[in-house]
């Protein structure tokens, strides 16, 4: 397989997050709160809005997109950012696309003067915990209800955290 690259979409590059974030929603849509029917129905002015809330990191290989992730605020805690939305194309799988996305997203967060990032992950999804542990993440006593319910997941998620500096403590979410 060719170079993996990672980098940030700007604003002005709604269209290809758009695509992308739709063929994610296509492929794998038990993975996601939103529907494909739901997204495809936003306009520019909804997409240019979300380039804006949130980093959006895109996977290439040889220019073509593999797999998407984002970075932004959801905690209450401004030192803790979230990454959300990872997805890789079932060709790119297991290709190390998955932690390059998260790697970017650790930078990301880290220049943006964040201490952790945290990963939410179904409590009973064994691959995603063990991926998540893989990259440095650890699981903390933070547990939400799944909002989206699968077999493979179970009925909550457990919020896993990523010190990015000197601070290994577990952060409030």
């Amino acid at each position: 397989m060719s170079e993996i690259t990672v980098r940030a979409l700007t604003e002005d590059e709604w269209e290809q997050y758009r695509t992308v974030r739709l063929a994610a929603l296509a492929e794998s849509p038990e993975a996601f709160v939103a529907t494909l029917e739901e997204e495809q129905a936003y306009d520019e002015e909804f997409w240019r809005l979300r380039m804006k809330r949130s980093r959006r990191l895109l996977a290439e290989v040889d220019g073509t997109p593999v797999g998407v992730a984002s970075v932004g605020q959801v905690s209450e805690n401004p030192d803790v950012a979230e990454l959300f939305g990872l997805w890789v194309a079932p060709a790119a799988r297991g290709t190390g696309v998955a932690t390059q996305l998260v790697q970017a997203g650790a930078d990301t967060a880290r220049r943006e003067g964040r201490s952790h990032l945290a990963y939410w992950v179904g409590s009973d999804n064994g691959r995603a915990v063990a991926f998540a542990s893989g990259c440095g993440f650890r699981p903390t006593d933070s547990r939400r209800p799944m909002r989206v319910v699968s077999d493979d997941d179970g009925d909550e998620e457990v919020a896993m955290v990523l010190a990015l500096g000197q601070d290994r403590g577990v952060p409030t979410l």
